[in-house]
């Protein structure tokens, strides 16, 4: 299915003969979807618009930083969530390693602990934490946690639970194995309308889906936040996410050597509502990544023509046509 979607918009795109020379770039493939669509809409483009022969790098925020500090590798980091990435990512900056190149989502993230909202209204106290820490037993006595490994959520929560006693209130700080074991325990819960207590962050299908309401865990406090990010922090802070600034950033090499490719990564930027709603969609319709992308690139033709130069955008004319 992969092939048959990606080599149908190919064949509708231009000669191989008239690609630029642009050469190789590599660009992460991280493991949330709205990021591997990103990814694959930004590989399309530079593949075919521009010539580049672009090598994906599977990775998360911190495998990637530190990618980046060790090796200045990969080329492009997208959807780098910038409250999760704290002082590693201002140091790059700091030492001229990367630049931002786009605010790839419009106004940016939300990352919060969430209840089912059919659970907020037969039971509101459990809309602040404390509702919840008194009563254990209407959440489930759990709280779904992201995976470990490269997501920094996963230390972040558990710090906040630290600070607030979760575990001590008689509530398991249950690590996911993975992004999609998350969705699903959601997913599971609101269908057989269970209780439900945890993290999730937008833009995402499953929010899309389902109607959610975020638990007061305090004032969002951006240094106390920075204090979260530690694993071995011994003064864990009761903050909630501040809002989520989401950049694609590159290496300044990167951009010296392929200025116009990094004007095309410059552009590519999506609404949080947009991405959902295309996340959605690929959800309803049991669609790969690679078939989200071509859905995108075919129904919102005028929006990525304008991320083009002219000599991408002539390359690209027959589907821009269709």
């Amino acid at each position: 299915m992969k092939k048959t979607v990606i080599a149908s918009l190919i064949s509708a795109a231009f000669p191989a003969a008239a690609l630029a020379d642009c050469g190789e770039v590599s660009i992460t493939e991280m493991t949330f979807a709205s990021a591997i669509i990103t990814t694959e809409i930004s590989t399309f483009l530079m593949e075919q618009g521009y010539g580049c022969t672009v090598t994906r790098v599977p990775s998360d925020t911190i495998p990637a930083l530190t990618s980046l500090a060790e090796n200045e590798e990969p080329d492009i980091v997208t959807e780098l969530w910038v409250n999760s990435a704290g002082e590693a990512y201002d140091k790059l900056k700091a030492e001229g390693v990367i630049e931002d190149m786009a605010q790839v989502l419009d106004p940016g993230g939300i990352e919060a602990w969430w209840i089912p909202t059919y659970l907020a209204d037969e039971h509101p106290e459990l809309k602040t934490i404390q509702g919840i820490l008194d009563n254990p037993e209407l959440v489930g006595n759990r709280f779904n946690n992201c995976p470990d490994g490269g997501w920094v959520c996963n230390i972040i929560n558990h710090n906040i639970a630290r600070a607030y006693g979760v575990e001590d209130a008689g509530i398991e700080i249950f690590d996911h194995g993975s992004g999609q074991t998350l969705a699903a325990s959601l997913a599971a819960a609101y269908e057989a309308k269970e209780p439900w207590f945890g993290y999730y962050w937008e833009p995402t299908a499953i929010m899309g889906r389902f109607d959610m309401t975020m638990v007061d865990i305090g004032e969002a406090n951006a240094e106390l936040h920075e204090s979260n990010l530690d694993p071995d922090f011994g003064n864990p802070q009761k903050t909630a996410y501040p809002p989520s600034l989401v950049y694609t950033v590159a290496t300044t090499s990167f951009t010296e050597r392929e200025p116009e490719v990094a004007k095309l990564i410059s552009n590519i930027s999506f609404s949080t509502d947009e991405m959902s709603a295309l996340l959605a969609w690929q959800g309803e319709n049991n669609a790969s990544t690679e078939e989200a992308a071509v859905y995108f690139l075919q129904n919102n033709k005028d929006e990525w023509a304008d991320w083009l130069n002219d000599d991408a955008r002539q390359r690209l004319s027959k589907l821009l046509a269709e």
